[in-house]
């Protein structure tokens, strides 16, 4: 009976776990077994061919795979799960907390942490979005840069005239570039300056709208966005930002867990006698929580028709002030928008069905 069960010992199939910590030119990765022993490190080129020839000469089971979540990560994720790897993105801020307590920070010790965390299993994978919704998301990135730039532009041409006691002052954007030549008229150096900056204000102008025309385009062939523009106050470029932001809306298992996901809900610290509840968390994507933020002011402060979902922003707005009506209306609209995403109901302005699954 000793000899079986030695047998049946020697027999156990060990499981090996990885970790890569992914660099521009070279990621490093570390393999340790079941017991946590490091197995192998290594310096790989971030290129998904050499990270899958790399783990084929292992010759050894792996049951995960971990990088965390970056600008290359989606990349070289989509590419090791297409060759059937266990591979999975991990939610940045967690694995920067479980670093912590490490008094030494590298690339070389990062990599053995995440195989670690793989390991233990104390990791939250991030859904790791679709090409079109990378697309859609990288287009949107790119329109509020050209936005940002050109608002960078006007202020430093502002910036300039005042410094010469010529001041601007409330302009429209049709009107800037008159009230602009005709501050520096007759005067040489000034003309040059305004004339390079009035220009590059053009060029940005120009491919900010190229840019906002296709993402008007895309929300208009896109039935599912347009959908979600039945809702008051949401536009095109709110409902790309979430739909893209949301990508599957069967990743959630409760449309409840939409707000929290995008930092809407409130911060909460207990221990012991100490019990506060603080200002929203914040955590998740800052663009979709400025868009949702946006639509709600909207819809609270310009005269949109009346539904049953601003019925009840006002109501609270009454009791906790505007502001917090606002941040509620957010979350509240989160809910609703992802809802009418993974149902495909429309939008109704009162009764039940407006404020359904919130």
């Amino acid at each position: 009976m000793a000899e079986a069960s030695a047998k049946h010992q020697g027999e156990t199939t060990v499981d090996y776990y990885a970790g890569i910590d992914v660099s521009l030119e070279c990621s490093s990765v570390c393999v340790v077994d079941g017991q946590g022993k490091i197995e192998r490190e290594a310096k790989v080129a971030s290129e998904p061919d050499a990270l899958i020839a790399w783990f084929a000469a292992l010759e050894v089971p792996l049951a995960r795979i971990g990088l965390e979540a970056g600008p290359l990560s989606q990349w070289l994720f989509a590419a090791l799960q297409a060759c059937g790897l266990a591979v999975e993105l991990l939610e940045t801020r967690h694995v920067r907390d479980a670093f912590k307590a490490m008094p030494v920070k590298t690339d070389r010790k990062d990599a053995p942490g995440i195989a670690q965390l793989m390991r233990l299993g104390w990791f939250r994978p991030v859904h790791c979005k679709s090409l079109p919704a990378q697309e859609v998301r990288a287009l949107l990135t790119t329109r509020k840069l050209l936005q940002s730039k050109r608002h960078d532009v006007e202020m430093s041409i502002r910036g300039v005239l005042r410094g010469f006691g010529l001041k601007v002052g409330p302009t429209t954007p049709k009107t800037f570039e008159q009230r602009v030549r005709e501050l520096v008229a007759h005067h040489d150096t000034l003309e040059q300056i305004s004339e390079a900056l009035l220009k590059a204000r053009a060029v940005l102008l120009g491919e900010f709208k190229t840019i906002e025309r296709r993402l008007v385009g895309l929300a208009r062939r896109d039935a599912q966005v347009r959908n979600l523009t039945s809702v008051p106050g949401v536009g095109a470029l709110v409902a790309l930002t979430f739909s893209s932001a949301i990508d599957d809306p069967a990743r959630f298992r409760s449309s409840r867990m939409v707000g929290a996901h995008f930092g809407l809900t409130p911060k909460k610290y207990q221990s012991g006698e100490t019990d506060v509840t603080g200002r929203i968390s914040k955590i998740g994507d800052h663009g979709v929580r400025g868009a949702l933020y946006e639509a709600a002011n909207v819809m609270l402060t310009r005269p949109v028709k009346s539904s049953a979902l601003k019925s009840w922003a006002l109501a609270v707005a009454k009791r906790a002030g505007m502001r917090k009506a606002k941040v509620a209306l957010a979350r509240k609209l989160a809910v609703v928008l992802h809802r009418m995403m993974r149902s495909g109901e429309q939008f109704l302005r009162a009764g039940r069905a407006a404020t359904v699954a919130c």
